[in-house]
């Protein structure tokens, strides 16, 4: 086994990256951290989603938000490298998040063979007789990074991976992503509600990725469609927006549709059998901030679904002495429940909460209020810390680290991939 650590690639989340059009000298940014929101211009074409609505353009991606991974990336080029002779690569890797994760997945393919061979050209990793015989990577994923990871894995070669880390990903889907589908807000991106916002999020096959498959967390009135995947489970403006993007062209609105939502179902179900030593996977989960933990459905006068999207079934019940109740919670964006990877199960997650930013954080801390947990988790210092030990294999002498149980994990039973401390 190699002693070099293995390059890092870290993947963002949806709407993290930016998007700028190249058919424009100079490139025009589309898409940035705060300045431009163009959905006019990232709109999809309904005759070929890898393509823009907006002709002639030619939309591609940047790099990931600094504000949200560039301390991240820093605390890991600082501290894989340390007592190395040489640095650690750690390569952020933007993508562009409209598309469908296939897609996205073969450039991560790509992105992973160029890293090994740039990595191939550094004297310490040359050096190292085992890293040059069976190169590797390790992957990051923040959000739907995790899902990109897990589609990867399952598709492509996992012996180029050493280990995984995950932050905040739905696994099993959020409901900000029907939320988002149904009003164009939400804690998916812009949440201003205009009618271009609902039209783009609708073209954007990459969003049904996340829509939700546990459990019970939809109710719907007698005779509804409970399946959140199938076109009769959805309010007809949905498909009334598509409909009217795709006019004149050779598909219906509710063909596109339809399409989006079963590549969707089939991602989910073909990363659900994926297959990777949990031993070498850390995921981290959200927990103790207020998380839309389901969706009510009732007939409207036409008969057809009409979503009840009150703040009702917003709830943060973490610190009730009832595990079933405690399942009520989340990181603001993805519900517990919804973070549970099937290959992992639910005894290997680590759970953190807004009580885990430390003191010099509380800037942080208090954003959680506004802005939820979920995107401020790769901020958090000790989830930084974690991670080095993870990757370097480190012990904890003073006890910087730490994690909390999914609800309903024994004591005995919880098996997170380093040795950590508990706590509540």
């Amino acid at each position: 086994m190699s002693a070099t650590v293995s390059p890092v690639i870290v993947i963002p989340g949806i709407t993290a990256s930016d998007l700028f059009d190249q058919y424009e000298l100079p490139p025009e940014a589309v898409w940035t951290t705060m300045r431009q929101k163009r959905y006019d211009r990232i709109t999809l074409h309904p005759a070929d989603q890898r393509y823009e609505f907006n002709e002639p353009a030619r939309v591609k991606p940047g790099g990931p938000f600094p504000l949200v991974y560039g301390e991240l990336v820093e605390e890991l080029r600082d501290g894989l490298s340390e007592g190395h002779a040489g640095p650690v690569p750690v390569f952020p890797f933007g993508y562009d998040w409209r598309m469908p994760l296939d897609q996205t997945e073969a450039r991560l393919d790509a992105f992973v063979r160029e890293v090994i061979d740039r990595t191939l050209l550094m004297p310490l990793h040359r050096a190292d007789p085992d890293f040059a015989a069976n190169p590797t990577v390790t992957l990051i994923g923040h959000s739907m990074g995790g899902l990109i990871i897990a589609g990867y894995l399952e598709r492509y070669s996992a012996a180029r991976v050493d280990k995984v880390v995950t932050l905040a990903t739905p696994f099993q889907g959020s409901w900000e992503a029907v939320l988002k589908l149904t009003t164009g807000t939400g804690d998916l991106g812009d949440d201003s509600g205009k009618a271009r916002e609902r039209h783009a999020a609708r073209m954007t096959p990459a969003l049904y990725h996340l829509l939700p498959s546990y459990g019970d967390g939809l109710t719907a009135e007698d005779g509804l469609e409970l399946d959140i995947f199938h076109p009769d489970a959805w309010q007809p403006s949905v498909v009334r927006t598509i409909e009217g993007t795709v006019g004149g062209w050779d598909i219906s609105g509710a063909e596109l549709f339809a399409d989006m939502l079963g590549a969707a179902r089939a991602h989910r179900d073909r990363i659900g059998g994926l297959r990777f030593p949990v031993d070498r996977w850390l995921a981290i989960v959200g927990a103790d901030d207020e998380t839309r933990v389901g969706l009510r459905v009732r007939r409207g006068d036409d008969d057809a679904p009409r979503f009840d999207l009150r703040s009702a079934e917003r709830r943060n019940q973490w610190d009730s002495g009832d595990d079933a109740l405690r399942l009520n919670s989340g990181d603001g964006t993805v519900p517990l429940e919804g973070a549970v990877a099937p290959f992992l199960g639910e005894s290997r997650l680590v759970c953190v909460t807004p009580r885990d930013f430390g003191y010099w954080e509380l800037k942080d801390r208090a954003l959680t209020r506004f802005t939820g947990l979920h995107g401020l988790l790769p901020t958090m210092n000790m989830v930084h810390r974690m991670i080095l030990r993870f990757l370097l294999g480190k012990d904890d002498p003073y006890g910087n680290t730490w994690g909390r149980r999914f609800p309903g994990v024994a004591v005995g039973e919880w098996q997170p991939p380093l040795p950590l401390a508990g706590k509540g």
